[in-house]
């Protein structure tokens, strides 16, 4: 009885010193992989980072058919293309391409891929700015007005 438990113990250990070895072998071959995963993300990054430029300016024209939008900017006309991932936004709300009109104050943000300029987001100024002013400045001469009509 003792040499069949003192056989069976041996066998035990001899499992257990193979496992351990053949897991060892598993994570050395296992960096090998990553290293290959590795390597293409690099070339994506490569790709990948397009710097997403701004222009701010004034709406010169937008074409729906060719979904472009070219903005007069201190430093020159950009134009850049409008795909399905564009976001038009005016304040809160979405816009279409064709809610822009010339004349128009914007704020493109795009990024130059292969000399093609596509623009991520498109934010419409609103301009009732000038509304506004003429109104305060009425509102300014009116009390001015009244004590002189008082005297």
């Amino acid at each position: 009885m003792k040499k069949a438990l003192a056989l069976i113990i041996s066998v035990l250990f001899v499992f257990a010193v193979t496992t351990l070895s053949f897991a060892a072998e598993e994570k050395k071959a296992a960096p090998a992989p990553a290293e290959k995963k590795a390597a293409p993300a690099t070339m994506e990054e490569k790709k990948a980072p397009a710097k997403v430029k701004q222009a701010t300016g004034e709406v010169a024209a937008v074409d729906v058919k060719a979904k472009t939008i070219t903005v007069k900017t201190k430093k020159g006309d950009v134009t850049a293309m409008v795909d399905d991932k564009t976001k038009i936004m005016m304040g809160k709300d979405m816009k279409t391409l064709a809610d822009i009109k010339a004349g128009d104050k914007v704020t493109v943000k795009y990024s130059e891929t292969d000399g093609k300029m596509t623009a991520k987001t498109i934010a419409i100024k609103p301009a009732e700015k000038a509304a506004p002013a003429e109104k305060k400045m009425e509102k300014k001469a009116e009390p001015a007005a009244k004590p002189a009509e008082k005297k």
